[in-house]
């Protein structure tokens, strides 16, 4: 839903919102940070075996509530912009709009899968410390 935002009200150009963060439209070819860039087919087969490989294998026996909240971010990130390059005519790319000017544009489902990865490497050190 983000995204159609995006793509409908910062077609015209970009809105400052305090300080150096602002929403820009950018269309993503690449993974995070742009990397391999016009992949798009590569990139999808990856995110569907990462998908595949969580559900099936760790999401079977997280270890705690929050790794499952972690899970569940990543997954619906992943899943948000899996969606966006196949559902999407954008060419296979993912928009992109959160600039923070000193960080590479990127949108709500990224976000999601940071927050989860980190909250998922931190909950199992946790465990591990206990």
């Amino acid at each position: 839903m983000t995204k159609s935002i995006a793509e409908h009200d910062l077609a015209s150009g970009p809105v400052h919102l305090i300080g150096p963060a602002e929403l820009r439209l950018e269309y993503n070819s690449g993974a995070a940070f742009g990397i391999a860039r016009g992949l798009t087919g590569a990139l999808v087969v990856v995110v569907v075996a990462v998908v595949v490989v969580l559900v099936v294998s760790v999401a079977r026996s997280t270890p705690s509530k929050p790794a499952a909240v972690a899970l569940g971010l990543v997954l619906g990130g992943a899943l948000g912009n899996l969606a966006d390059r196949l559902v999407r005519k954008n060419h296979g790319a993912v928009i992109d709009f959160i600039d923070l000017r000193y960080w590479p544009t990127f949108n709500v489902a990224d976000a999601c899968i940071t927050i989860g990865i980190l909250l998922f490497v931190g909950t199992v050190l946790f465990a591990r410390q206990r």
